[in-house]
Parts: structure tokens; C-alpha cells; sequence
């Protein structure tokens, strides 16, 4: 039955690709704009079909209908890092696509009694492909925004319009029925904590290459007097960016970015308190790695401005810290700060007095790793643990040379024995799944991945190769024009 099943749809599949084989060697330029707008229609209903099949199987990763255990899947396999590795997409929308598959799948019992989907509706018309990626969004953010007292027969009316009018019009739209519906079904605003712990969350962006991130995201009642009182604090002329705590007269600062300092001072001051405990070892804190030479010249080019200021340090969430930043706040903040000689790590050696990386043990993985060292794995070493090669049970030494960074699903594996690392002759840990070579991890080192692209010599080396390449193409017309 499974390999009908399967064979049935590798068949499909196939169809389609020859379908889409066909459609991209037709000509088009002849055919009218009237006809390339149903054409331009008909590609997006296939779109949706297409992202509609591909959350019914996520779904069903996330559930398996005939169970958990594969034998064709790489033992210990993680299905969330294996879609990550297949798919090429992020974790975090690894993530989305399997929350929004539980919510329109069909969902089972602990008996195995098949129920409908939590939004039916939504399940319908994605499946049909009448919707798209945005109407999904915008019809679940409606949903999640009504009460949880408000009975569910008048939640699934107010899914039924909302889906009615995703078919026929734009997510904007949507979104503009969703609050209406949710206006009506709770005029006095009434929510409870289960409301506002479903609502609550903040989310920060990717970091820009001019170090800014934007963050977005709902705080609660609590949160929001926090961030009130702390904004009172820094009122015009108070806690200017710099530091200072002297009230001045003239303040340029907006609104937005006396909050925004505000904000900064009541983390700066959390940390600092050492109220939030330890994380991995570590008492919670600004962790940051750089070289000598480059502290050494950002030191100078703060107070010259004919000296160039060196590249950010990182941090162990990954991100860029500018060195002006890094030196300000190494003057007045306990931090952890490592500093090593160019391309080089001190270790510091514990031979097997513990089994428990010290703290400067895992400020020296942080510098060298900066995040898990399986290779194409962008966790940041917050999100790490310590392994030890050789492993600790077969004789490892808790050497700073011996310990590296993996996350937890990537180091799990290790562990079992389901992947392989070795250390390579530069101290880098290198992995194989048993079927290729060792390789390195170079997403936290994109510097390397760059290394020499806009240096001077490769400029040359470009032109010269493209002066090459204009003489062969000025032989090939010679040759040409000859034979002809």
C-alpha cells in the first residue's frame, strides 16, 4: 500500500513538472495582455493549491498519520532540522508553516478519531486554492484577536465571513473585516490574562548592515507600566545616550527616542543587577569577542579621526557591536569581554578536573565558534552547548581546545553517534554525516566567505580575466568571419 501510495504521487508530481517544462518553452510574446492576465490568474490559483499541498504535509510531519517511526529517514532524524536542511528555508518559517498546518489540517483523538480542522473553513478554501499566503495571515490574526469567552458558534461564523470575503477580496481588506468582527463581538473590550498571554510577544528583525534592528510586537498591562515609569525617568534633559545622568537644557531626542533609551537603560540595569541568574554557565550578561590589534585601533581612532575604526566585535547572539559601542559600555558595565591575539585563541587548559566547561572556556568558544559548528546551522552561541572532543566518556579533556559549540538537536545527534566531528589542523570542529566529507561551519563567519572578493589584487585578477575572455571572444568573431 505505502509504495502505491508513494508511486502515485511521485507520478503527480511529475506531471506537474513536465506540465511546467511545457509552459516555460511556450512563446508568449504574441499572445495579448488580456489572455497574460488569465494566465498571470491562473498561475496564482495553482500558487495556492501548491502552498495548500505543501501545509497538508507538513501536517502530517507534524502528526503522522502512520506513526512516528520512519526506517528511510537518517536515524535520530530531527524533522524540523531536516526541513531547515531540504527546504533551504529558516527555522523560523519552518516554525510558521507548522503552526498554520495544525490549525488547517484535519486533527485526531488519542483514539485516533479524526476531527475537523480548528479553522474548517480556512482549511477549504486554502486547499481549493482560493486564498493566498496573506488572506491565511490575515484570517488567523482576526481569529486569534476574538476573546476566548466568546462562544465558538460565533466563532466559526466569524471565520465563515472572514474566509467569505478572503475569496473575493485582498488581505487588507480581510484584515479590515477581522477588526470589525472583533469590535462587535467584544464592545466593551473585555479580555482575560489567557487573551493577553496569546496577544503578548515581541519579535526583533534581522540586524541591518548599519547595526539597527526593528522590533515589533504587543506588551501587557504589566509590561507597559514598566516601560511608562522608565520613560518618565528619562524625561527631556535626563539619561542622554551618552551616559551622562546630569539634567541639560537642550535635548534633540524624539519622543520614540527617549523611549528607546529608556528601554536601553532598564536592560543595561536588569543585567547589571544580575537579578535574571545564570544561562548556560554563565551569569546573564553582554558577551562580546574581538582581537587585540583591532581594540587596540578602535581605542585610537576614538579620540583621532584619521585612524579608521575597525569591524564590529560580535556578540553571542551573533549580531554586530560596533567597537565605539563596545568601549563605551566596557567603561561602565560588567561585562565579558574576550579579547585574543589576531587569528589566534588562547586555551586555557582544566585537563579533567570537571566535566562542566568553565566560563572562560565558553568565552573562548563563543570568539572562535560564534554558534553551532554544524556546518550551515545559524544558531548563535546563546542558544548553544559545550561538546567535547574527543567525546568526555571516551577519555576528552575539558581543554578550551577540546570543547566547541552545538546546538541542542545538532549536539543531541552527535552524542548518539548519528553524526561525526573531528577537529581539523586550523581548531576548527569539522562534521560529516557519514556520507560526504568533514566540512566546517562558515555561517558565522561570512568574513571568510568573502575573504579577498573586493580586495585590490582580486579587482585585478577579475580584469584580467575579463581582458581574457574579450580576446577569445575577439578570436571566436575572427574565426567566425573567416568561415564565413
Amino acid at each position: 500500500m505505502t509504495g502505491t501510495q508513494q508511486d502515485e504521487i511521485r507520478a503527480a508530481l511529475d506531471a506537474i513538472d513536465a506540465g511546467y517544462a511545457r509552459l516555460r518553452a511556450a512563446c508568449s510574446d504574441t499572445v495579448g495582455n488580456a489572455f497574460r492576465v488569465n494566465v498571470a490568474e491562473r498561475l496564482e490559483t495553482q500558487c495556492r493549491i501548491n502552498r495548500g499541498q505543501m501545509y497538508r504535509f507538513f501536517g502530517e510531519l507534524a502528526e503522522p498519520p502512520d506513526g512516528p517511526d520512519d526506517p528511510a529517514l537518517p536515524p535520530g532524524a530531527v524533522i524540523s532540522k531536516l526541513l531547515w536542511q531540504r527546504l533551504r528555508i529558516t527555522a523560523g518559517d519552518v516554525k510558521d508553516r507548522m503552526k498554520t498546518a495544525v490549525r488547517i489540517r484535519p486533527r485526531h483523538t488519542l483514539t485516533g478519531q479524526e476531527l475537523e480542522p480548528e479553522l474548517a473553513h480556512l482549511a477549504a478554501a486554502v486547499e481549493s486554492g482560493q486564498v493566498g499566503q496573506d488572506h491565511i495571515k490575515a484570517v488567523c490574526e482576526a481569529m486569534d484577536a476574538i476573546p476566548a469567552a466568546v462562544p465558538e458558534h460565533r466563532k466559526e461564523c466569524a471565520e465563515r465571513e472572514l474566509v467569505r470575503h478572503a475569496k473575493g477580496q485582498d488581505s487588507k481588506f480581510v484584515v479590515i473585516v477581522g477588526r470589525e468582527i472583533a469590535e462587535q463581538l467584544n464592545p466593551d473590550g473585555d479580555f482575560d490574562e489567557k487573551d493577553r498571554a496569546q496577544m503578548s510577544g515581541i519579535k526583533m528583525g534581522p540586524q541591518r548592515a548599519d547595526g539597527m534592528t526593528r522590533i515589533t510586537g504587543w506588551v501587557d498591562p504589566e509590561n507597559r507600566a514598566y516601560l511608562e515609569a522608565a520613560e518618565a525617568a528619562v524625561r527631556p534633559g535626563r539619561h542622554l545616550p551618552d551616559g551622562s545622568v546630569e539634567e541639560v537644557e537642550l535635548d534633540a531626542r524624539s519622543a520614540p527616542q527617549r523611549l528607546h533609551d529608556a528601554l536601553k537603560l532598564g536592560l543595561k540595569a536588569g543585567i547589571a543587577s544580575g537579578v535574571f541568574g545564570q544561562h548556560r554557565g554563565l551569569p546573564v550578561t553582554v558577551i562580546v569577542t574581538t582581537t587585540l590589534s583591532e581594540l587596540n585601533q578602535a581605542a585610537h581612532a576614538v579620540n583621532d579621526k584619521s585612524i579608521p575604526m575597525p569591524p564590529p566585535a560580535r556578540t553571542g547572539g551573533g549580531s554586530a557591536l560596533p567597537m565605539r559601542d563596545l568601549i563605551r559600555m566596557a567603561a561602565d558595565s560588567i561585562h565579558y569581554l574576550a579579547v585574543f591575539e589576531d587569528h589566534t585563541n588562547r586555551p586555557l587548559y582544566l585537563g579533567r578536573t570537571k566535566r562542566i566547561a568553565s566560563a572562560d572556556q565558553r568565552i573562548i568558544c563563543y570568539a572562535r565558534d560564534r554558534g553551532c559548528t554544524r556546518p550551515n546551522c545559524t544558531e548563535p552561541g546563546y542558544h548553544c552547548e559545550v561538546h567535547h572532543d574527543p567525546p568526555w566518556n571516551m577519555g576528552g579533556r575539558t581543554d578550551a581546545d577540546c570543547l566547541f559549540f552545538g546546538c541542542g538537536p545538532d549536539h543531541a545527534m552527535l552524542s548518539k553517534g548519528l553524526l561525526e566531528a573531528k577537529v581539523t589542523d586550523t581548531g576548527r570542529l569539522a562534521w560529516s554525516d557519514g556520507t560526504g566529507p568533514f566540512e566546517i561551519n562558515l555561517a558565522h563567519h561570512p568574513e571568510e566567505l568573502l575573504a579577498g572578493l573586493f580586495d585590490d589584487q582580486a579587482d585585478e585578477r577579475a580584469d584580467e580575466h575579463l581582458d581574457d575572455r574579450g580576446d577569445e571572444r575577439d578570436g571566436e568573431h575572427g574565426r567566425r568571419d573567416d568561415a564565413l
